[in-house]
């Protein structure tokens, strides 16, 4: 069986992240020369980050946890442990994850004078999964009404109703992209008005033939005229040992065909390289992408050398040819 390596418990780390600033990254840069997380100070210690610019000013951020893990930050750079979207459980997903309150993977964007939220359910090594979506005025903790399932995949599915990522497209289409491992990454029309899926086509983006068939974590970012596909390669969740690495491809299309910067499909395993383990930078992976007032930002997340995981932040550039680099 194909495995999903989520991390089913979480440790939340308070005090300074020992990160530096690093070699600044380059187009086509190789390993030797990716950049270290810039500097994030405060409550550090994350899985799975997503972060969303709030209206008024500061920062939320949503990530992997009991009830889903919450932290503001005034200035994207120290950040503040925010509470629990879902403080009281969340009964509704007990029959994906057995039980447990650890909510994975949330997706969160500010549409509508609200923030939306997708989520996902599951347990590890499982593909009895779920996606839900809830929303929240102010996003602050305990203030999320869950709106429901949006997708579910069962053991004989073939996929993984997990990681989600709304897209939204410049005419106003509203996409979901999702999977991990099994037949690799997955994308659905919703409603803009519901947030639910608008029919039951199902459109396969990116899938992988070896390690495992390991591809998941899918955010699709449109820069230029272009819909650029990051995700995760490889392996997460194993602290220091974790071999997670970032990836993009793009399309004219929301829908794909996605290629890599040599040509390759996704869906015959393509993808390009842009950030990876170096140093004392471990697994770096399950990218966001944001546009913010001085660059485009990645979140991820990364291992310590002594196997925390902690939210790792780096600003992106886009070469001559269009294709992202970190730095």
């Amino acid at each position: 069986m194909r495995h999903r390596f989520r991390a089913l418990l979480l440790v939340t780390v308070t005090g300074l992240a020992t990160i530096t600033a690093g070699t600044v990254g380059v187009p086509g840069a190789g390993a030797a020369t990716y950049p270290d997380p810039g500097v994030v100070t405060g409550s550090t210690g994350a899985h799975d980050p997503t972060m969303v610019k709030k209206p008024g000013g500061g920062y939320l951020l949503a990530a992997t946890g009991d009830g889903i893990t919450l932290k503001t930050s005034a200035d994207r750079t120290r950040f503040t442990d925010a509470g629990r979207a879902f403080p009281n459980g969340t009964a509704w997903a007990d029959e994906y994850t057995g039980g447990s309150a650890n909510l994975w993977a949330p997706d969160i964007s500010y549409h509508g004078g609200k923030y939306l939220m997708y989520y996902a359910a599951s347990s590890f090594g499982s593909s009895k999964s779920a996606i839900f979506l809830a929303g929240s005025t102010s996003g602050a903790a305990g203030t999320w009404t869950d709106y429901g399932k949006v997708i579910e995949s069962t053991a004989t599915s073939g996929w993984n109703a997990i990681d989600p990522n709304l897209t939204v497209t410049p005419s106003g289409e509203w996409w979901l992209s999702f999977g991990s491992f099994w037949s690799g990454l997955k994308m659905v029309k919703l409603n803009p008005s519901t947030g639910k899926r608008a029919d039951r086509t199902i459109h396969n983006i990116a899938e992988r033939f070896d390690n495992s068939k390991s591809v998941e974590a899918p955010f699709v970012f449109r820069h230029g005229g272009y819909y650029y596909l990051f995700m995760a390669f490889d392996f997460c969740c194993r602290g220091a040992s974790s071999t997670y690495r970032v990836m993009v491809a793009r399309s004219t299309t929301i829908t794909g065909p996605y290629r890599d910067r040599a040509g390759t499909l996704t869906t015959a395993g393509g993808g390009t390289e842009i950030l990876a383990s170096h140093g004392a930078i471990h697994g770096p992976g399950h990218p966001a992408v944001f546009t913010d007032s001085d660059a485009d930002v990645l979140v991820y997340h990364y291992y310590t050398s002594a196997g925390d995981a902690r939210l790792g932040i780096n600003l992106l550039g886009w070469d001559s040819s269009g294709w992202p680099y970190v730095y």
